[in-house]
């Protein structure tokens, strides 16, 4: 983890960018450390910079898959690609959202292919590629819209395993999520509110895990 706080003057004055440091994410982390452990639980950072806490959470959840299914190809993948799946960032500066997102990809790369030199699947690896693209966002969380030429309100997908290998996509408004929640001064799982969801905007069918990439265009 980088403890570099501030990268240029400029972006302070800007956008208030101040990167949180290693002692203070893990500090915090422990806070809510049963939940940093839990494969399944949802986390989502309004303001995730680089990613200095998805990039911690993320190693933790690994950890927990890494320990269970070290020796089982097919479970060590569907657990990480759920692990992957549950955490969300949105920040306003593209470069960032590109850094968390190749931050987060590289770390679970290098554990994936460690343990499986050579049976490693590209088909795993696009699938976390994927989800990546579509959980870490770059828009601003006070608008709820997507920062660009054409902002668009934010939407979140939410993913959840269905059969073993199957997961179910729905995508929700982030605006009409916050509607249901209250976001705390760090982060919140919203997604996890089970009967405090608005309908979803868009409904998928079931998928293979592996295929995310594929059947989700």
């Amino acid at each position: 983890m980088s403890n570099k706080q501030v990268v240029s003057r400029k972006r302070v004055s800007d956008h208030g960018e101040v990167y949180t440091s290693e002692r203070e994410v893990n500090a915090m982390l422990d806070l809510v450390k049963q939940e940093t452990e839990r494969i399944d639980s949802r986390f989502l950072e309004p303001a995730c910079g680089n990613g200095n806490f998805l990039i911690e959470i993320l190693r933790r959840k690994i950890e927990v898959v890494t320990q269970n299914y070290a020796k089982n190809q097919i479970e060590f993948e569907r657990y990480a690609v759920l692990a992957v799946s549950s955490i969300y960032g949105i920040d306003i500066l593209q470069d960032n959202v590109e850094a968390c997102r190749k931050r987060l990809f590289d770390l679970f790369e290098s554990i994936y292919k460690s343990l499986f030199k050579s049976s490693f699947k590209t088909e795993c690896l696009n699938s976390v590629k994927y989800l990546l693209e579509h959980n870490i966002i770059c828009g601003d969380a006070l608008t709820l819209q997507t920062v660009g030429a054409d902002p668009k309100p934010i939407i979140f997908s939410e993913w959840s395993p269905v059969n073993g290998n199957m997961m179910k996509r729905r995508d929700f408004s982030y605006g009409e999520m916050m509607d249901y929640a209250e976001l705390g001064p760090l982060m919140e799982s919203v997604l996890d509110a089970e009967g405090f969801l608005p309908e979803p905007v868009k409904d998928y069918p079931l998928v293979h895990f592996l295929r995310l990439s594929d059947d989700y265009q």
